[in-house]
């Protein structure tokens, strides 16, 4: 049997948004092996500039970012939907080594196979630089964001 990331396509207004939350919860995990596996094993995606295939450059992009990405806090919100697609919008924060905070905009296509898992990936991004004193994404790294924590758009983002 297929493995399977339920929901599963086509969706709904509400299995939309339980599958952004669950790739929030994911990325907000900042484990990349654990983040792969709602992709496809020959999954396209498009990252800012770089054109990955598969899991194994997922997971070596995603290693990458977090080390690069610290203290990486992510919301995403849904912005469109349709059959087996879904249009996202995000925001995340994070610092570099130098401890320089950043918020990142942008917003990603997704395509999912029949089994729920992702296909392609599409992301658009812009990073903005912030005083640590202007961070909105406040909640305790060690769980995915409570559910009482503001939406980007009760943010104003």
């Amino acid at each position: 049997m297929p493995e399977q990331r339920p929901p599963l396509p086509p969706f709904t207004r509400d299995t939309a948004i339980q599958k952004i939350r669950a790739a929030e919860d994911g990325w907000n995990s900042c484990n990349p092996e654990r983040v792969s596996l709602a992709y496809t094993p020959d999954s396209r995606w498009r990252n800012r500039s770089e054109f990955l295939n598969g899991r194994a450059e997922i997971v070596a992009f995603l290693t990458r970012k977090w080390q690069r990405e610290q203290d990486y806090r992510l919301i995403k919100e849904l912005w469109a939907y349709g059959d087996n697609r879904i249009g996202v919008r995000f925001a995340y924060e994070w610092h570099d080594d130098a401890g320089n905070w950043f918020r990142s905009y942008g917003n990603e296509n997704w395509e999912f196979d029949e089994n729920g898992l992702m296909a392609v990936r599409h992301a658009s991004i812009n990073d903005l630089p912030i005083a640590e004193s202007e961070r909105k994404f406040h909640w305790d790294r060690s769980a995915p964001r409570p559910a009482g924590h503001p939406g980007l758009s009760d943010l104003g983002l």
